[in-house]
């Protein structure tokens, strides 16, 4: 039976090392300035992409309270904050500030009541889809072998390969995203006409 081993950290600076020329390394010594700069790349990469907001890290409608004092308290693993429907209810426009959220609207970091919120959340490396995993891989070694090695030939062609990684993670985004353009809420369902259908009477 054969095992399949998902990306982790490791096998990530592994991949990059093995893109830009490396001996590949068993262990992540940051004490390497080397593996301290891939790793720190694959991070940055990893805080890229997920803020762009897809799927799986993107939750919409979600109902928050504030805190004693007011306050809307931004943990730290979350990218963005928006108001549910914020393009047609504008009582409330908020953005953050000093770790909190502040209403420009009404000029004040002080809540009454809950707001439905929008969130885009920041997933560790290992808890991603392994495509997006991919993706983060071959855009870090784009910009390793930029910094690093400085060699045209060798980032055109890890260009093409973060082109193809990023069409594949459109392609997961639009099967589990089940996107329509008719705007059908979460929780409800849609029956379109199936032209097989016709065939029936």
């Amino acid at each position: 039976m054969t095992t399949i081993t998902l990306d982790t950290e490791l096998s990530a600076v592994n991949s990059i090392l093995a893109s830009i020329g490396q001996a590949p390394v068993a262990s992540l010594d940051f004490n390497n300035p080397e593996i301290a700069i891939i790793h720190g790349l694959v991070r940055e990469v990893n805080i890229d992409v997920q803020s762009e907001g897809w799927h799986f890290n993107t939750e919409h409608n979600v109902k928050y309270y504030p805190d004693a004092n007011g306050n809307f308290i931004i943990p730290v693993n979350v990218i963005r904050y928006d108001v549910t429907d914020g393009q047609s209810n504008r009582a409330t426009d908020v953005v953050t500030r000093n770790g909190k959220l502040y209403d420009k609207t009404n000029h004040t970091d002080i809540f009454e009541g809950y707001l439905c919120l929008d969130v885009v959340t920041l997933y560790e490396f290992s808890d991603l889809p392994s495509v997006f995993r991919r993706y983060i891989i071959h855009r870090a070694a784009g910009r390793a072998a930029t910094q690093l090695v400085v060699n045209p030939e060798v980032v055109q062609l890890l260009a093409s390969q973060e082109s193809q990684a990023r069409a594949a993670c459109i392609d997961y985004e639009c099967d589990q995203g089940d996107h329509s353009f008719m705007g059908w809420e979460a929780g409800s369902t849609y029956h379109p006409f199936q032209p097989s259908n016709a065939l029936r009477r």
